[in-house]
């Protein structure tokens, strides 16, 4: 450059995401903490004003621009410049003015709306005290030629400065870098057009400025960073001479003028001057051999950037790299003849390479959902043109299949269900995901409307298995054929075997990991193997019910009257029940999630992610190790940025009632400790399993005072939630095609509520009871459970009943309280929460109730005033009989 540069001001471009794939990256993903290490970058390289946009269709535009500025007026190395506040919403720029510091610009304003609001924006823009870019745009459209160019700048200006009041020095004109050496003979003129005008406009309006998005020029070359320097470079040359005066421009893509190799300045200077008919021909010629160029970015300096763009995008799908996929997605697409080639072709090659590579064991699930991200984002930036070409031709591409898959009705858990489906999508299936909460004949509309091939139903809590079995019942009544696939945590082969598929004739298969999602797909849709599979199921299913026949003709139970003799004796007489410290309600909003952090158990987050294996010895496992270190590496991050932006906001409550136990198994609330007036009663299941004269019968109720000891006896419950905000998040990275973060943010979500239950079990003991006040637990005792008291949860294994929940949450009033509600099927929702009572006896232990029988269950509905089919229904999975026989066996 000349020593003329030396009055340019460089507007630094990489803070756009328009501009920049790399910077959109990182907004997209939520990472503030790296762009503004780009803003800090374009300062250091020298840029004197940074220019901020935010448009991108699936941001919250103006949420993005008003945390991202507010961060940078933190940062003194980086709020030492001025501020472009850019964007083509008026909306985002307000807000954007709002959080500058100082001096800003506008980028822009113009009259392409017409004149009226031209002014009113303007005359907002000079009250926030701002200088403006005004663009050379009216109602007929973009100028293009110098006179268009110079005639509406000059009309703006008039506008301006008679009717608003601007100070000409304020009034930044942009007349529009086009790209040159198009091919098409009507641009030949753009950069010269831009270069006379820009003389016009500065000799006729001298205290105005002139600038523009220098990168534009150079646009038919992208991917070549050594012609484009050399373009940017020269075109600067001449358009500062003219007088433009600043410029979007990445200080990273500047030369020397002097200092470019003379061949290629030549031929630049062809093109930009348009100084002969053969200019681009000559200049395209010349291209490849200064394709790497002293401009090149450092982080495009890689081996496998060098390959071609197939083997690129199949080496990014492989590694769950996403920095690139924008450009390569697009290169791949003008070089084929159909977008829906770059799919089949080398999107296709690197996911067959993923799915063997996870089918065989080498490669596992946190990786394959990195793969899935970059799948998604290249797909996404061809469906519209995919969509475009089946619109003209009518024939649409068919995947290998459609499953309509969803959370039942009633229960509100996902992380299942995305995960199977992102490994679904891997592997070319279409999948319809309905959501949470599906009643079932949604899910079986859908299924009609969108011609699936199989439905696919998931589900945490244990009355989704009965759900479930519903969902079978009308595939089968209203004449369905095709597969059903069963998933979730509480699901098992032997359930689906024995409760859900004796209600359909079709095939019904438990999937019971991600990992062999596929293989179950592939099989059932397969035109020869899909019989032979689905008469393997059948036959398998057939004899594993008869195995839990069997089994349960032997395991017999003792009458519920003998198990209440056998239950947990302890000696009342030398004891003396802790009265709590804590004497009304406690109600926690916005926890420190930092506090939170140090109670997480890591080992169920691995699970999660289907990596088996203790933590932290699974962080040096020979099999996954690696794969956990890195998804380790990665949850870690999300967690510091959950902590630092506080972007969870996790409420809770905790509180103790005067309680004794009645009736061997009730255990009876009182509103105040004179213990005259019933609050409510806890109502609790006994095992019933025949036990040896030295193990009880275990009851919850056994480790409550009973009520003629006289003791004065507590029972504690709680509530704890992280939030609607891991929903909302989770749901903001599947609209960005981040399954990846997703999944992590859910996770995250769901280890940090049960964090939240731990640390405040802990102060239970501590502080609110206060019976274990000088307790010294590691994190790794808690987990271990090496504390006095239990906290047991209603739907678990001691109290398997979830319609008990609805008394705790009556009791603590919860919606209200904490925002934390039921669902019909008493989920709940925030799902990432925990709740449960509290039991302080130093005897209290956890365990299983196990299979009871109908005795039990009949009492049980009587205490609750329930029938017993409505018992029998919310304890389905706990009976050791078969309703359906008995009643036929009453009826005999």
């Amino acid at each position: 450059m000349t020593q003329q540069t030396a009055t340019f001001i460089n507007i630094g471009e990489r803070t756009n995401v328009t501009g920049s794939a790399r910077f959109r990256r990182l907004i997209t993903e939520d990472n503030y903490d790296e762009a503004l290490e780009v803003a800090r970058q374009q300062v250091e390289n020298g840029a004197q004003i940074i220019d901020v946009n935010m448009d991108e269709g699936m941001l919250d535009s103006e949420a993005a621009m008003t945390r991202f500025l507010n961060l940078v007026a933190a940062e003194p190395d980086i709020a030492r410049v001025p501020i472009m506040v850019d964007s083509s919403k008026w909306t985002v720029i307000e807000a954007g003015l709002k959080c500058v510091q100082g001096r800003s610009i506008v980028n822009s304003i113009s009259l392409k709306e017409g004149e009226e609001q031209f002014v009113e924006q303007a005359t907002l823009v000079r009250r926030y005290g701002a200088a403006v870019v005004v663009m050379a745009f009216d109602e007929q459209g973009q100028a293009d030629t110098e006179d268009r160019k110079v005639e509406i700048c000059k009309r703006s200006y008039e506008i301006l400065t008679k009717k608003v009041g601007f100070a000409p020095e304020d009034i930044i004109f942009d007349p529009n870098i086009f790209a040159v050496a198009t091919g098409i003979e009507e641009h030949n003129n753009y950069a010269i057009d831009f270069i006379e005008a820009t003389r016009r406009i500065r000799k006729e309006m001298p205290l105005t400025h002139v600038s523009g998005g220098v990168s534009n020029i150079s646009f038919s070359f992208r991917g070549n960073e050594g012609v484009r320097e050399a373009m940017h470079t020269v075109f600067l040359y001449h358009a500062i001479k003219a007088g433009m005066d600043m410029g979007i421009v990445n200080a990273g893509q500047l030369g020397i003028y002097q200092e470019i190799n003379p061949e290629l300045r030549d031929a630049v200077e062809d093109v930009i001057l348009n100084r002969r008919n053969d200019a681009t021909d000559r200049l395209l010629e010349l291209a490849e051999k200064y394709k790497v160029g002293a401009g090149q970015a450092k982080e495009q300096d890689l081996a496998w950037r060098e390959e071609p763009v197939e083997k690129r995008l199949s080496h990014a799908l492989i590694k769950g790299i996403t920095d690139y996929v924008d450009e390569d997605t697009e290169e791949a697409r003008q070089k084929a003849d159909k977008p829906l080639e770059v799919i089949e072709g080398p999107l296709m090659d690197g996911m067959n390479i993923v799915g063997d590579l996870f089918g065989s064991g080498k490669m596992f699930l946190p990786q394959v959902v990195k793969s899935a991200r970059v799948m998604k984002r290249a797909v996404a930036i061809l469906t519209p043109y995919m969509e475009e070409e089946k619109r003209r031709s009518g024939v649409a591409d068919k995947p290998k299949g459609k499953v309509v898959i969803a959370t039942v009705k009633g229960d509100v858990h996902d992380i299942g269900k995305n995960i199977v489906s992102v490994v679904l999508q891997c592997n070319n299936y279409d999948v319809v995901d309905l959501g949470v909460m599906v009643p079932s004949q949604k899910i079986l509309d859908a299924a009609k409307e969108e011609k699936a091939d199989m439905i696919g139903l998931s589900g945490l809590i244990t009355p989704s298995l009965d759900e479930m079995c519903t969902v079978a019942a009308d595939m089968q009544r209203q004449g369905f054929t095709m597969p059903l696939l069963i998933g979730g945590a509480t699901t098992s082969k032997v359930h689906t075997a024995v409760k859900i598929a004796p209600n359909y004739n079709g095939c019904v298969v438990h999937v019971d990991d991600a990992s062999k999602a596929v293989g179950v797909v592939s099989n059932l849709l397969s035109e020869t193997a899909r019989d032979d599979y689905a008469a393997r199921i059948k036959a398998d299913y057939d004899e594993m019910r008869e195995k839990h026949a069997r089994s349960n003709r032997q395991a017999k139970r003792q009458p519920v009257e003998k198990a209440r003799a056998n239950k947990f004796k302890i000696d009342w007489d030398n004891y003396v029940p802790p009265q709590p410290a804590l004497k009304e309600q406690k109600v926690f909003t916005d926890y420190d999630i930092e506090t939170l952090a140090d109670y997480i158990d890591w080992t169920p987050f691995f699970r999660t992610w289907d990596l088996v294996g203790k933590y932290p010895d699974i962080l040096h496992d020979e099999k996954v190790g690696e794969t956990a270190r890195s998804l380790y590496e990665d949850a870690q991050k999300m967690l510091k940025r959950i902590i630092d932006e506080k972007l969870f906001k996790p409420v809770g409550t905790v509180t103790f009632w005067p309680a004794n136990t009645i009736n061997d198994d009730d255990i009876e609330l009182y509103t105040d400790d004179s213990r005259e007036k019933r609050l409510d009663v806890l109502h609790c299941l006994r095992q019933q399993m025949i036990r040896n004269r030295n193990r009880a019968n275990y009851s919850l109720s056994d480790f409550v005072a009973p009520k003629e000891t006289g003791l004065h006896d507590w029972v504690g419950g709680f509530a704890v939630t992280t939030g609607q905000a891991v929903h909302d998040l989770a749901k903001d990275y599947e609209k960005k095609e981040d399954d990846y973060n997703a999944i992590m943010v859910q996770a995250l979500g769901d280890r940090l509520a049960e964090a939240f239950a731990e640390h405040m079990h802990e102060r239970v003991r501590k502080e609110f009871w206060g019976y274990a006040k000088d307790e010294t637990l590691a994190n790794d005792d808690l987990i271990r459970e090496e504390y006095q008291g239990i906290r047991p949860a209603p739907g678990y294994p001691a109290c398997p009943d979830h319609t008990e929940k609805a008394t705790l949450f009556k009791l603590l009033d919860c919606e209200n309280k904490i925002g934390l509600k039921l669902t019909e099927s008493f989920a709940m929702w925030p799902a990432a929460a925990v709740s449960g009572w509290y039991f302080s006896h130093p005897d209290s232990a956890f365990f299983g109730l196990g299979k009871i029988e109908r005795d039990q269950v009949e009492d049980y509905a009587e205490r609750k005033g329930m029938t017993l089919e409505e018992a029998e229904r919310w304890l389905s999975p706990n009976l050791n009989y078969n309703p359906a026989e008995v009643s036929r066996e009453d009826a005999a």
